[in-house]
């Protein structure tokens, strides 16, 4: 069988620069602010159907609500598939955490009969998934990929292989999450892995570890041909996936950026590419020594010097865990709509000790979209890389 192409007809996002992909864009354009990127509060009722609905709910659930909303708007009613044919894949890194802390300090003041019973539904990392394909009715395959700051990538991954080899027509799939809570800040702080100064700047020679962010991004996938027939706008093409582990350590990327290295190849041949076409990349870029020095490395070695055009947009987004790969395919699908590419924010001072990498500074670079890939490494050691083309 033939792997039948896949089209990107929506695009939502709710970001720490934005709410909805517009806003969203133009954050990634502006200054980048200070310390830990959060969300900005904002009304949920046209959302849900009841306030009580979104009160048994979890904030990553929340996100990811209103970024699929957001998709499904643009994209346009995908009432003419079958619902056994519209899958739903949304990852995220540690689900429910705002639920799970909350409830924990209810435990110890007030004891444990005030425990909530909705406690076990708003935490569980599938909470996501499950609740949009309830609200729209999608019964293809539901499912959560939980692999860290990879969850995205790789769920985003998987639904384009639901459609390429037939089991789906359509899939929504993304990320999200809420990990600012104080136990999930702390938990990074002590591990050392969090900027002290609390500036995020992918691959200076002052980078200082990452700055923790929340948000969620939804895409709507289509198969090609079934997406034109029915008269949707294509954004973009989802052209290839590869994911791989690097059976090194849990937190520290393989020496020399092996298995990234081996990631974006097999992605790149997936998407019929050879390396020479690649013009962009949204590095994983986390402003952490040894993750950013590891991929600098793995990008050098894939693609020469100069190489494709290198932005991170956790310059400005922070670092979202488990739904920045969604917040960066998205940020991908937007480049490409505005012929823009985001800078990679407070980046200043190259890094002598890391190889030459084509890197998007000071200002947005204007480019004529043309295949591009997107890289996410995760804790455990899980690497991810998207491919994505012009619309056709």
């Amino acid at each position: 069988m033939e792997p039948r192409r896949v089209a990107i007809t929506g695009v939502g996002v709710v970001g720490p620069c934005g709410i909805g992909r517009d806003d969203f864009f133009a954050g990634l354009l502006g200054p980048a602010p200070n310390g830990p990127r959060n969300v900005a509060e904002f009304d949920l009722g046209p959302y849900f159907d009841s306030p009580k609905e979104s009160r048994r709910l979890d904030r990553f659930t929340h996100f990811a609500t209103v970024a699929t909303h957001e998709a499904l708007e643009q994209s346009g009613s995908l009432d003419g598939y079958d619902p056994e044919r519209v899958g739903v894949i949304i990852g995220t890194g540690v689900g429910g955490l705002h639920s799970i802390e909350s409830q924990v300090q209810v435990l110890l003041e007030k004891g444990p009969r005030r425990v909530s019973p909705f406690l076990v539904p708003m935490m569980m990392a599938n909470a996501a998934s499950a609740h949009v394909s309830m609200k729209y009715g999608y019964q293809g395959p539901c499912e959560t990929t939980v692999t860290a700051c990879a969850a995205s990538n790789q769920s985003i991954g998987n639904a384009l292989n639901m459609i390429r080899w037939n089991r789906c027509d359509a899939m929504i799939t993304g990320g999200s999450e809420a990990p600012l809570t104080a136990t999930g800040q702390q938990g990074f702080i002590n591990m050392t892995a969090i900027s002290s100064a609390g500036i995020s700047r992918p691959f200076d020679a002052e980078r200082d570890g990452f700055v923790q962010a929340e948000g969620a991004g939804t895409l709507v996938l289509e198969e090609m041909e079934s997406a034109k027939a029915r008269g949707a706008t294509i954004l973009a093409e989802l052209a290839g996936y590869a994911t791989t582990a690097d059976a090194n350590h849990i937190t520290a990327p393989s020496p020399g950026g092996r298995g990234a290295i081996r990631c974006m190849e097999m992605a790149v041949a997936d998407a019929g590419l050879e390396a020479a076409d690649v013009i962009h990349i949204n590095a994983h870029g986390t402003s952490t020594p040894l993750s950013d020095a590891a991929e600098a490395t793995a990008i050098n070695h894939v693609f020469g010097e100069p190489g494709p055009l290198v932005t991170s947009t956790k310059g400005i987004t922070g670092h979202a865990l488990g739904a920045a790969g969604a917040l960066e395919a998205a940020a991908v699908v937007l480049a490409m709509q505005h012929s823009k590419i985001p800078p990679t924010a407070s980046f200043a001072t190259p890094d002598p000790e890391l190889p030459p990498i084509n890197i998007v500074r000071d200002a947005p670079a204007e480019w004529t979209a043309g295949p591009s890939l997107s890289n996410s490494f995760g804790f455990g050691g899980h690497n991810a890389t998207l491919v994505f083309k012009p619309a056709p």
